[in-house]
């Protein structure tokens, strides 16, 4: 029997506006416009999944909001601030784990306060806590050879947690595993999440896996990427995977789809 969805209309729950975009527009090259015209508004707490076709503008935005990339046009905010450089508050996580093969799992998760300063007990006792939360207590001493393609992930985010930055930007976290990983690190994510509550942008093909995650999906359209559609998921969390299977979350799937083929 299929779930039944419980929804909430109040999304007041979230903080103050955190990331806002106006008018963004980034240019590579002179030809080949990745985004363009960009209007967002992400408030603290909130996960925002982004979803549209490949080559559309989703890395690029994100790239644009950790000051990675710069802008062509437009201006884009973090914390009221303009985003001119790369930033400390914001962390980010790729598809693939990029982990050192000759560190173990700590010694990977313990990179970014290696980084900022020599590593003190304090950073120790966190990475072992971060470890802890994405569900590799007692791996910690493990080389990345001898992880699998879902635990490496899990480490690429205790090294994300480690960063202790506000605001984290996942591009296609979980593209490249197999369809159950993936579901449960989904599930391993959305607690994680809520546990921090960091405000979150996700980039992902995955319908699914967008809506099951968001608290609102950005549609993208085909380059030249604009946002075609923001659309709101109004179910209560904690999420069971089994509100997949709801229809009222099939009627969202249907959204997103109709505002792809739209484009």
């Amino acid at each position: 029997m299929a779930a039944t969805a419980k929804k909430t209309e109040d999304l007041s729950q979230f903080g103050q506006t955190v990331i806002e975009g106006k008018n963004v527009t980034k240019v590579f090259g002179e030809t080949v416009t990745a985004l363009e015209g960009a209007n967002f508004d992400i408030r603290a707490g909130e996960f925002i999944s982004l979803v549209g076709p490949s080559g559309c503008g989703k890395s690029t935005l994100l790239r644009l909001v950790a000051g990675l990339i710069e802008k062509t046009s437009g201006d884009v905010k973090v914390n009221d601030d303009l985003v001119t450089k790369p930033r400390t508050d914001i962390g980010m996580m790729f598809q693939k784990a990029v982990l050192l093969d000759w560190r173990t799992a700590i010694e990977n998760v313990l990179l970014p306060s290696e980084m900022k300063h020599r590593i003190t007990q304090e950073d120790k006792d966190k990475a072992m806590a971060s470890l802890e939360l994405v569900g590799l207590k007692g791996f910690e001493f493990h080389f990345p050879k001898q992880l699998s393609g879902g635990m490496q992930q899990r480490v690429a985010l205790a090294r994300l947690i480690q960063t202790g930055a506000d605001i984290m930007l996942m591009d296609e976290p979980f593209g490249a595993l197999d369809e159950f990983t993936r579901e449960r690190l989904n599930v391993e994510l959305m607690r994680i999440v809520g546990e921090l509550k960091a405000t979150t942008l996700f980039v992902t093909h995955n319908i699914q896996e967008a809506i099951y995650l968001a608290d609102r999906v950005m549609v993208m359209t085909p380059r030249p990427g604009k946002i075609a559609e923001i659309i709101e998921v109004k179910f209560e969390r904690p999420r069971d995977i089994s509100i997949q299977t709801s229809r009222e979350f099939n009627i969202i799937i249907e959204q997103v789809r109709d505002t792809l083929g739209s484009h």
